[in-house]
């Protein structure tokens, strides 16, 4: 009997060889990746597609439809999943165009043990259909269904195939959307999550004309008592997970540079893509000591001045990479003179302060920002939002990017970025 399934539902395979086929009306091409546990092939030869037709314990066979018959017991101890890819012959097409194709999964006898109509593909040419994987000593099939933003290249690289001799961990700049190294360790739900706000974040920068632009991006989060309440909540974790795809669209290496202050700061480690849950556990907290970092000294109340400085020490006029501070406060900035005098003199120096208000407060120099005077060139941005989980993604990069790309065009013109 066949089983239909429905997008993230699964199902056991008691057969020892299996046939995988994925019907399009559109002309397409079927491929496999054999993964690890790190979701890495283990080397190219992992790659199942039209040049390499045969893998270990899977082979690719003409269509139509293309199929992939797979050996389960023939597949590697140490390969975890084996997953079907489709992608449209033309690249600039789009599924969506299209019917929905449709994944099949038959025992090698031809009885069809499973189907999965995958429905909702909008604008990508290339989908994750399904994969097997190991539970136990047992293998199971799972619908996958999701769509890949940064295209062909940016998939396989993800997976650690070479392309063109280039190192795995290479961004991949594709229709807009960046991929960066280690994506494909994520979960395939939160890669999908990562992959909206990543397309969220691309359709900033278009608009802005800043597609491809590259900057050190710095994350300042504020550890000051009054966000006590930010912190229990997880809005601070939530924050940093929202800013991720930020570093993979505009960072040199996709990562954010953190640091948490109060009266003093501490630089934490850097927040890879692959990373952040593990690291927000580890270090977004008020107090104790974290990954070896005593917080005391940071203290629990706010100065700005001594971040600023830090991150200011860290710039030189005519630098060709600029920097992107993203800096999220409460309020507290009660030294406005000194504030004042400090970002006068950081705007001849390449970089972008984008300031965040979390919550109601008083946020007193901030609030100047676009009037302050004495400055080479605007180098500032300030807003406010009463609660950021009410904010969606789209409308969130739009504020916190919105002024960085104008801000990059006047410090080229003045010569303070090279």
């Amino acid at each position: 009997m066949t089983a239909s399934l429905a997008k993230g539902q699964n199902g056991p395979l008691s057969a020892s060889t299996v046939v995988v086929a994925v019907r399009s009306s559109a002309a397409a091409d079927l491929s496999a990746l054999l993964v690890t546990d790190s979701g890495k092939v283990r080397t190219d030869a992992d790659f199942v597609f039209f040049n390499q037709p045969d893998g270990p314990g899977v082979q690719l066979q003409a269509g139509p439809p293309a199929a992939l018959a797979v050996s389960l017991g023939a597949v590697p101890a140490d390969i975890a999943q084996v997953r079907a890819v489709l992608t449209l012959e033309d690249t600039s097409a789009q599924f969506g165009s299209y019917p929905a194709p449709i994944a099949q999964v038959s025992d090698s006898a031809g009885n069809l043990l499973y189907e999965y109509r995958i429905d909702g593909l909008s604008s990508e040419s290339i989908v994750i259909a399904l994969e097997l994987y190991r539970r136990g000593n047992d293998w199971k099939v799972r619908a996958v269904g999701q769509g890949y933003a940064g295209g062909f290249a940016a998939l396989v690289t993800d997976h650690g195939v070479s392309v063109d001799d280039e190192p795995a961990s290479t961004p991949v700049q594709d229709a807009g959307v960046r991929t960066v190294a280690n994506e494909a360790k994520l979960s395939l739900e939160t890669r999908q999550k990562l992959d909206l706000r990543k397309s969220a974040v691309a359709k900033v920068l278009l608009e802005k004309k800043a597609t491809g632009v590259r900057a050190r991006v710095v994350l300042v989060i504020d550890k000051t008592g009054s966000m006590s309440r930010m912190y229990k909540q997880r809005v601070v974790h939530r924050v940093v997970e929202r800013m991720v795809p930020v570093a993979t669209q505009i960072d040199d290496d996709g990562q954010l540079e953190p640091y948490l202050y109060g009266s003093h700061f501490a630089r934490l480690p850097d927040i890879a893509v692959h990373e952040v849950e593990g690291w927000s556990e580890e270090f977004l907290h008020l107090t104790g000591t974290h990954g070896g970092i005593d917080y005391k000294p940071i203290g629990g109340y706010n100065d700005e001045l001594p971040i600023m400085n830090e991150i200011i020490a860290s710039l030189r006029a005519g630098d060709s990479m600029p920097t992107l501070v993203l800096f999220f406060t409460d309020g507290g900035f009660s030294k406005r003179a000194e504030i004042s005098a400090l970002m006068a003199k950081a705007s001849a120096l390449p970089a972008f302060w984008q300031f965040v208000g979390l919550g109601k407060a008083n946020y007193g120099v901030l609030e100047k920002l676009d009037t302050m005077e004495g400055r080479t060139v605007d180098n500032a941005g300030f807003f406010a939002l009463d609660d950021i989980d009410t904010v969606d993604d789209q409308e969130l990069y739009r504020r916190l990017l919105s002024e960085f790309p104008d801000w990059l065009l006047a410090a080229k013109s003045a010569r303070i970025v090279g």
